[in-house]
């Protein structure tokens, strides 16, 4: 591994030089002359190429709606969730898109979503952030269809809060398709007067929930065997003569 002394360095395969950026430092290989993949291998490469669409499709349906700078490692983390999850999208839960802050910066008590989608901020102290005189709060729903890889719809609402006054709780309907799996994120910025903090400590968006669409009920009809049985088309009837006894007479 060598480093990229150039003007305009390069990232991928160049001749047989591959360049990568790791930290913000550019560095490059030798391409390797013979690739051998076993069956793990290309079980393996085959998962990776899988949960990473998966990840960009996330990412580029949650681009639009951030105002945050997400940090350098969002792409890996988020690989990596999945893989590890095997697909289950209930594990972004807690995702953070700037990996330096989370929402739990701002505030002490959690958003909760209920069964009708409405998202209830309760109420809470947040004289902690004295430090700004406001806090900007985003709450986007992404609905995204996995199955035909397609953002349903998306819905973004943006509240003030006040640091100054005492915050009784808000509660914010979010009207989303339901066609698909919902990704509720929460964004929260500092703000001082009318500016809004441009530093990554004071800056966070994470998922806070994740709705799965629901199956249809599918109900078993237990009947019992002897109602089958009388229901059945008659083949046909057996006769069977019993011989007649012999009397014997004097």
């Amino acid at each position: 591994m060598a480093r990229q002394r150039s003007i305009i360095p390069f990232t991928g395969k160049l001749g047989n030089k591959i360049g990568f950026e790791r930290n913000g430092n550019y560095f490059f290989r030798s391409a390797p002359q013979n690739v051998q993949q076993t069956a793990a291998t290309r079980g393996a490469a085959k998962r990776f190429g899988r949960y990473s669409r998966k990840g960009r499709l996330i990412r580029h349906a949650c681009y639009p709606e951030l105002d945050v700078r997400c940090d350098s490692t969002h792409v890996n983390r988020l690989n990596k969730l999945l893989i590890t999850a095997a697909g289950d999208h209930k594990a972004l839960k807690g995702f953070r898109f700037n990996e330096h802050t989370g929402i739990d910066r701002f505030l002490t008590k959690m958003p909760e979503i209920a069964a009708n989608g409405v998202l209830r901020i309760p109420a809470q102290d947040l004289s902690p952030c004295d430090r700004f005189t406001a806090l900007e709060v985003k709450i986007t729903a992404v609905c995204i269809d996995f199955s035909a890889n397609r953002v349903m719809g998306t819905d973004t609402h943006v509240a003030i809060l006040d640091t100054g006054d005492t915050f009784s709780g808000i509660s914010i309907p979010m009207q989303v398709s339901k066609a698909g799996t919902l990704l509720l994120i929460v964004q929260i910025r500092g703000m001082h007067r009318d500016s809004i903090s441009c530093n990554k400590q004071y800056q966070a968006a994470n998922i806070i929930a994740v709705m799965t669409p629901s199956r249809p009920k599918r109900f078993k009809v237990r009947t019992h065997p002897q109602r089958i049985i009388r229901h059945l088309p008659e083949i046909g009837r057996v006769t069977v003569q019993m011989p007649q006894p012999l009397i014997q007479r004097e």
